[in-house]
């Protein structure tokens, strides 16, 4: 199997791991050494890592239905390491009713080939994705609509 093809259903487990709620077949794609840089969650490392997941994914699935949407912008295979990044699209509905929550980040994940020849989540770093804050298009008559070009723009003149 094409390894950008096998990373893909990897990928894939993951996401249909959150809409079954399945806390164990998302661990599955998870490599014995994962280093877990989630934002908003204390880093973790191998089996301390996975089990931080684990309790983090049980609590989420116990609460809230979830939707997993990755949008993959690259994965990039170098030999037995891959890089993969993107934006994950998660939607919580809560179980007892409530206003759904929508959440978006931007990634990278490490991906590394185990001895069997399968790919693992080695890594998995991701943070909130937000708006740009600078405005870089002049407005009309030429001037900075943002006030970090403003600022820039009146030290600089």
């Amino acid at each position: 199997m094409d390894d950008v093809y096998a990373i893909n259903v990897a990928k894939t487990e993951i996401r249909e791991a959150y809409a079954s709620g399945d806390v164990e077949k998302l661990l599955a794609v998870l490599d014995s050494d994962l280093i877990d840089f989630s934002d908003g969650r204390r880093g973790g490392y191998r089996e301390g890592g996975k089990n931080a997941l684990r309790t983090h994914l049980q609590d989420l699935f116990a609460r809230y239905n979830a939707r997993l949407a990755p949008i993959i912008i690259e994965i990039r295979v170098m030999g037995e390491v891959a890089v993969e990044y993107g934006w994950h699209e998660l939607n919580l509905t809560p179980k007892c009713g409530g206003e759904q929550v929508a959440s978006r980040t931007r990634y990278v994940n490490v991906w590394r080939k185990d001895r069997a020849g399968n790919w693992k989540l080695a890594m998995l770093i991701d943070n909130a994705d937000v708006p740009d804050r600078v405005d870089t298009a002049p407005a009309a008559g030429g001037e900075p609509t943002d006030a970090l070009s403003a600022a820039c723009c009146t030290a600089a003149g």
